[in-house]
């Protein structure tokens, strides 16, 4: 760092405009269909650990400004292309919207409920349908809600740390496969950024939390419907501001926990608890709203002082929002008709659940050899969001980090639809899970870093 930057101002990144909150309970009926792994011995779920909600927040320049509303819900991936469209146009339509104003963002809970509505005839199926109308309503009264309760308020943003995320690649020993589990030798990104919501008297109104890891605690012998530990997360964030917490969920195609594929929801509870408590003292380390640190001069005392003081500053008040879609080009892949054959034809339940995903996967993509795949860029003040459809690995995340500092950074997994991972092009000789399962070729994921950092610097730079 040269002595001239040494001498800047400190301040977290900031945006100040109206915003507003909404929350809605989007708990599925006990008995709905919730098989999520290939190893599970039960079809429906019995019970239920925590609610699922679903959060939004909205961001406008003024109250008579075009909104952009984000919402995070508790959910695990989308199996059609059809039912998430046909959800978000919903929304799009009751509210009035452009593609480009609305980011669906899905926590990726493996304990959730089945959102395939070709799951009706399973059993707890015929629930299916009629929630998934029940989440788009609960998703337009949100946004209504956030609406109606805007006010002027500073989003303000800090980096900070929380090691619950490990890489989840372990290498199996006498062969050549990649297993889906703790591998204790490879270090795994540990960043959590963390977004904090302050009306005009300073109350706290919301906190966002971007933090990357698969919530994958709670495995085949789970049968209670979950948040995951985003619930446990959401419970002590708070409990502590008396906000409402919305979260997001990072490039985490290769981060999970240590411990995971569990029946116990206490070990998610406290997972949920590490990250909570992470957050509340990333909370703490800001600065008050719209204030910053400033250096006034030296004081000669035993050593020579160097004097840092308060002083206040005015947020970045720029808000902007674009979608672009993206080609990627797509590995040699079956046909819809030979995946649909070999499904017919299976016997094992757990390959059988491979193909079944895999058809969803071929029915969203196409029979082509690329895919649009759509990205959403949003500017708010000093921080970028960046949401895109697929299991990004955290290298995206770190790349755009590095090329977008010093503004925050916001990546979000699972945004508005859902094809499959996205890893490096390095990772491609391995003989892991992401790499069975996605259909993008190698380098996807660095033509989508790509175009998610031209965008966001041309709208760094529009200031």
């Amino acid at each position: 760092m040269s002595i001239a930057k040494s001498y800047m101002p400190f301040k977290n990144p900031s945006f100040r405009g109206w915003i507003g909150t909404g929350r809605e309970d989007i708990t599925p009926p006990v008995g709905i269909f919730a098989r999520n792994w290939g190893a599970a011995k039960h079809e429906v779920s019995a019970g239920v650990h925590l609610p699922l909600t679903l959060t939004c927040f909205s961001f406008q320049t003024d109250e008579k400004d075009a909104p952009l509303f984000l919402i995070s819900a508790d959910l695990g991936w989308w199996k059609s292309a059809a039912d998430e469209r046909q959800l978000r146009e919903g929304i799009l339509n009751a509210l009035a919207l452009e593609p480009y104003q609305l980011m669906f963002c899905l926590t990726h809970t493996h304990a959730g409920p089945s959102t395939f509505s070709e799951d009706a005839n399973k059993p707890g199926g015929h629930f299916i349908i009629p929630y998934l109308e029940s989440v788009k309503q609960a998703a337009i009264s949100a946004c209504k809600s956030a609406l109606a309760n805007a006010s002027l308020a500073t989003l303000s943003w800090n980096y900070s740390k929380c090691d619950l995320a490990k890489n989840r690649e372990l290498p199996e020993e006498g062969t050549d496969r990649i297993l889906t589990g703790f591998n204790v030798l490879k270090p795994a990104d540990d960043t959590l950024l963390v977004g904090r919501l302050t009306d005009a008297n300073g109350t706290i109104i919301g906190s966002i939390v971007n933090y990357a890891c698969h919530p994958t605690t709670l495995g085949a012998a789970n049968d209670l419907i979950s948040p995951d530990y985003v619930g446990a997360l959401r419970l002590v964030v708070e409990g502590s501001t008396n906000a409402p917490c919305l979260f997001l969920q990072g490039a985490s195609g290769e981060l999970a926990p240590a411990e995971q594929y569990s029946g116990d929801t206490t070990l998610a509870d406290q997972y949920g608890r590490q990250l909570g408590y992470a957050t509340l003292a990333a909370l703490e380390a800001m600065q008050l709203p719209q204030t910053a640190l400033e250096f006034t001069g030296v004081v000669e005392s035993g050593a020579t002082l160097a004097m840092w003081n308060k002083t206040t500053f005015l947020p970045d008040a720029t808000k902007q929002a674009e979608m672009k879609l993206v080609s990627l080009p797509l590995k040699d892949l079956p046909t819809l008709a030979e995946i649909e054959a070999a499904w017919e034809q299976c016997t094992d339940h757990v390959i059988k659940e491979r193909l079944w995903r895999q058809r969803g996967i071929r029915k969203t993509i196409g029979d082509g050899d690329t895919s649009n795949m759509p990205l959403w860029v949003w500017r708010l003040g000093d921080a970028v969001l960046v949401g895109q459809p697929n299991e990004a690995y955290a290298a995206f995340q770190q790349q755009l980090r590095e090329q977008l500092a010093p503004a925050a950074v916001a990546v979000i997994n699972i945004v508005n639809g859902y094809a499959g991972y996205l890893p490096p092009a390095s990772s491609y000789h391995d003989q892991s899970y992401a790499v069975w399962q996605t259909p993008f070729a190698p380098g996807s994921l660095e033509l989508l870093t790509a175009s998610a950092t031209a965008i966001s610097q041309r709208m760094i730079l529009s200031k």
